[in-house]
């Protein structure tokens, strides 16, 4: 898999000493591009300044850089640092983070871990892309280490998290806000592009919490994303997976954005599940329009997340709740080990490939 020119994803790095800048990846480099398109908007310590300028804006540089990439390196050469030298930081601004519960798959094996012999899936699921508002300030670039969080675990009970969990997903990096009251127009005119989120998730403290209001401490404590961030103009897309009933006009699709991306966890650098992104019920398009119909504005820098993705199939799935079935049929590792969930010094990976392309990976190691 390639850090090519069809793929040039998008980081912030520095050098030792200097300010972080905006830089692309290609191959075991980082084009400095300030000074290599002698534009100071990417002197800016994030991606959020570019991102505010606009799809034609993404386009014509993509254009650019592809080009100063294949054509005479002669003059871009000095402007390509190694990988080894730089430290990589959180590529944007977190401006407001949402987060989803898109695949069928995860949905339906939440629903008979947490209640069997019921239907598994809740009456509105079919009809809307549930979700719920995350915290922004949590959010952390791929690296940073992760402490179990602390909280009730019952009535009466209170302390350190006993079953952390990861979920496998992938982020939409917004790009071009909107004004209150006005729901956002077409996809790709507003979201940037894509990076790998691992979704850290503390499912005792959840369980004891989400009744009635949902997700809270169980899920605020922390989130990773990759250091780097693919256009979408890099990836390849699909027709999205058919659904019934109909949803409303307003999530009703205007073009493919299923996308061929297949993942992979790790735990401690053995391969766990590999999940396919393709498999998902509701795609990134619809995720946009239910998140903005009300008329909820978009801030440069919004992240909104797919929810965990998982397929139908026990090595596909992309939480270790389902994986271990919430701790009852616990994983086998190749040194034997085993984990219901995770412990402390565990170290947890996401690998994402679309088609020919790498989308980077995702890393955390609980201290």
């Amino acid at each position: 898999m390639t850090w090519g020119v069809d793929n040039l994803p998008y980081g912030v790095f520095s050098g030792p000493g200097e300010r972080p800048r905006v830089g692309v990846r290609y191959e075991d480099k980082v084009l400095d591009l300030a000074p290599a398109l002698h534009d100071e908007v990417f002197a800016a310590p994030s991606l959020n300044p570019f991102m505010a300028r606009g799809r034609a804006a993404w386009h014509d540089t993509r254009t650019l850089i592809r080009n100063k990439l294949t054509g005479d390196l002669s003059v871009t050469e000095r402007h390509l640092i190694p990988l080894d030298q730089v430290r990589l930081h959180l590529p944007f601004e977190v401006a407001d983070y949402v987060d989803f519960y898109c695949s069928i798959d995860h949905a339906s094996n939440i629903g008979k871990i947490l209640r069997p012999g019921s239907e598994p899936l809740q009456p509105n699921w079919r009809h809307l892309p549930v979700g719920y508002h995350g915290r922004s300030g949590t959010v952390v670039v791929s690296g940073t280490p992760i402490r179990r969080p602390q909280g009730q675990l019952g009535q009466g009970r209170f302390g350190p998290c006993q079953k952390l969990d990861i979920e496998a997903e992938l982020g939409f990096v917004v790009g071009v806000p909107t004004e209150l009251g006005s729901p956002a127009g077409a996809f790709e005119d507003h979201v940037f592009g894509v990076t790998l989120v691992n979704d850290w998730s503390a499912r005792d403290i959840q369980a004891w919490e989400y009744v009635p209001l949902g997700p809270f401490l169980g899920k605020s404590f922390a989130t990773s994303v990759s250091p780097w961030v693919t256009p979408l103009e890099a990836l390849p897309r699909v027709p999205g997976r058919a659904q019934a009933p109909q949803p409303p006009a307003y999530l009703r699709r205007q073009g493919d954005w299923g996308l061929d991306i297949a993942m992979e966890v790790l735990l401690n650098g053995e391969t766990v599940s590999r999940p396919p992104y393709s498999g998902m019920y509701w795609t990134p398009d619809q995720m946009l329009a239910h998140m903005t119909v009300n008329g909820a504005s978009l801030r440069t820098g919004d992240l909104f997340a797919s929810g965990t993705v998982s397929g139908p199939e026990r090595d596909e799935r992309g939480s270790l709740m389902e994986l271990t079935w919430n701790g009852t049929d616990p994983i086998k590792l190749s040194g034997g080990e085993t984990r219901a969930f995770l412990q402390d010094g565990d170290t947890v990976t996401i690998r994402a490939t679309a088609g020919g392309l790498t989308l980077g990976e995702v890393s955390g190691t609980i201290g």
